[in-house]
């Protein structure tokens, strides 16, 4: 059974899901892949791991780290945990390119290269967004490219976290 929470940020309306357990969705209302991850029957239900999300949320959105997470389940292929793995190791106001990620994977794999479009894949199917930063992967030459929430939410983001860009 799967189970949904609202939260209303500074940007919009937030959907979480959790299959009761530990968190598996995060997205801003009506975001591209919206829901990816949840069934169609999911429960409107108060649950701990959503008191810990809005928890993390209130201290994010005040301006500070929130300095712990809530427990999350990432469900997706090898290659995409992979990526999201590395998103979680990003810290807060900082930034990585989609080519320094796809050669930290190569790098793991053993091959000499990966395809950076790959990673962009995997980082835009990224189920939990903001705790799952994917806000802070930015082009190679430092441009800001897409984000599954809308380009203005991403520079909301990056501001709000004084990123270095």
């Amino acid at each position: 059974m799967d189970y949904i929470w609202h939260y209303d940020s500074p940007l919009g309306g937030m959907t979480m899901g959790s299959d009761g357990e530990s968190l598996t969705g995060l997205w801003f209302d009506g975001q591209k892949f919206f829901r990816d991850t949840l069934c169609e029957t999911a429960a409107k239900k108060q649950l701990p791991v959503f008191e810990d999300t809005c928890r993390w949320l209130e201290i994010y959105f005040s301006g500070r780290n929130p300095g712990f997470m809530p427990s999350l389940k990432l469900s997706g292929t090898p290659f995409r945990k992979a990526v999201w793995r590395i998103l979680l190791s990003i810290p807060y106001g900082h930034t990585l390119t989609y080519g320094d990620i796809a050669r930290q994977i190569a790098a793991e794999r053993g091959v000499h290269t990966m395809s950076a479009q790959a990673v962009g894949g995997a980082v835009g199917h990224n189920p939990i967004s903001i705790i799952v930063p994917c806000h802070r992967v930015i082009g190679t030459d430092g441009s800001l490219t897409g984000y599954a929430g809308g380009m203005d939410r991403k520079i909301w983001l990056l501001r709000h976290e004084d990123a270095v860009l």
